[in-house]
């Protein structure tokens, strides 16, 4: 563990990290804001307090047990701030392998980019579509009802209108379709959106809800997925639906997406009404470049680069974390956090390293 980790006293303060990352409040230090701890990262840490890990599939109370521990390994590592998402169930093609990292002990799958359930009108009529009056949302109760007094949750349909779209149809399948049969496309994409937008209502009576954060990588390394017109068409309408029902809660609506969507940008200030920014590689454009262009209009969260994370050392990522604190948070409504997520390969030392930073211990 890094020296004074995990926190002893935490003072968690969503409302103020809220206010703070919409422009409207002062903090000495920026929040933590994390899209994902991958649970071979959060279990070392989790049993270095000295607690048991529970797998939540673990029979009865364990789903309990789970989230009681996630909402801790949280509270003592001093966020404010706790994202969950949990996702209807859209069959799709997956493809499985190994996952290699230290300690995951299990399969990675990753959708078929060649072979999709739907690329038919007949598909689409025989596609077993989930209804969200079926699913349990029974995790999103519990966690709202443990969560330690002072945290607010970012909750979310876990994939986005596009991630699911291009799950269904393939990526091979749904770059075809658009050109030969976009009628198609367009009924399945709000076969999607449709779905979403009822979760989103039952997700936002949740009374811990500080903020909805989505993730739909909609982009990669030079640029989007599909065309940014067809993704204006298909998937923006619907993240501006879902934003709507936050800002009608009083919650920002915060973004995560992967890859160059720059083209996007003015689209999804003006017309999704974003109200944060999330995945960032400096590859693509380095955080502190994308703030001095869009922070005056959104926060921006996270930012510092996965392979600095996987590949540096505990002083390489303190150095870079440091850096990012000194740089973004004098411009206001900044979060501290990785530029994607924190998947199975980081090393502990390494995620610890970037929230003591954070957090100002030595």
């Amino acid at each position: 563990m890094q020296t004074g980790l995990p926190l002893k006293n935490p003072q968690p303060d969503a409302a103020r990290a809220v206010a703070f990352l919409m422009g409207r409040g002062a903090l000495e230090r920026p929040p933590l804001v994390e899209y994902i701890v991958d649970e071979a990262v959060m279990r070392p840490v989790i049993e270095g307090m000295g607690r048991a890990w529970v797998s939540p599939s673990g029979g009865p109370g364990a789903l309990e047990a789970y989230l009681a521990n996630f909402a801790e390994f949280y509270y003592r590592m001093g966020y404010s701030l706790v994202k969950f998402e949990q996702s209807l169930a859209f069959p799709s093609h997956h493809l499985l392998a190994a996952d290699t990292a230290p300690s995951a002990g299990r399969a990675r799958a990753w959708n078929d980019q060649h072979r999709g359930m739907i690329a038919s009108w007949d598909d689409l009529e025989r596609y077993p579509w989930p209804k969200v009056e079926d699913f349990d949302f029974s995790a999103f109760e519990i966690l709202n009802r443990c969560l330690p007094e002072g945290m607010g949750l970012m909750l979310s349909h876990a994939g986005g209108p596009y991630e699911v779209l291009s799950a269904l149809m393939s990526y091979e399948g749904l770059c075809l379709a658009i050109y030969d049969d976009f009628a198609l496309v367009q009924a399945v994409a709000d076969q999607i959106g449709q779905r979403m937008l009822h979760f989103y209502e039952y997700l936002l009576t949740f009374d811990r809800v500080a903020a909805v954060f989505p993730g739909d990588d909609m982009g990669f390394r030079s640029g989007t997925l599909i065309s940014p017109a067809h993704l204006r068409a298909l998937t923006l309408p619907w993240h501006r639906r879902f934003a709507a029902l936050a800002h009608a809660r009083g919650v920002p609506y915060f973004l995560h997406s992967c890859g160059s969507i720059f083209a996007l940008m003015g689209d999804l200030i003006d017309e999704v009404g974003i109200d944060g920014k999330h995945s960032y590689e400096d590859v693509i454009l380095p955080v502190e470049e994308f703030q001095a262009r869009w922070g005056g209009q959104i926060a921006v969260l996270g930012g510092l680069d996965v392979h600095i994370l996987a590949a540096g050392t505990p002083d390489d990522v303190r150095r870079r974390t440091r850096q990012l604190i000194e740089i973004c948070a004098p411009r206001g409504r900044y979060a501290v956090g990785s530029g994607n997520s924190i998947p199975s390969y980081i090393p502990v030392e390494n995620y610890l390293a970037m929230v003591a930073e954070a957090n100002g211990l030595p």
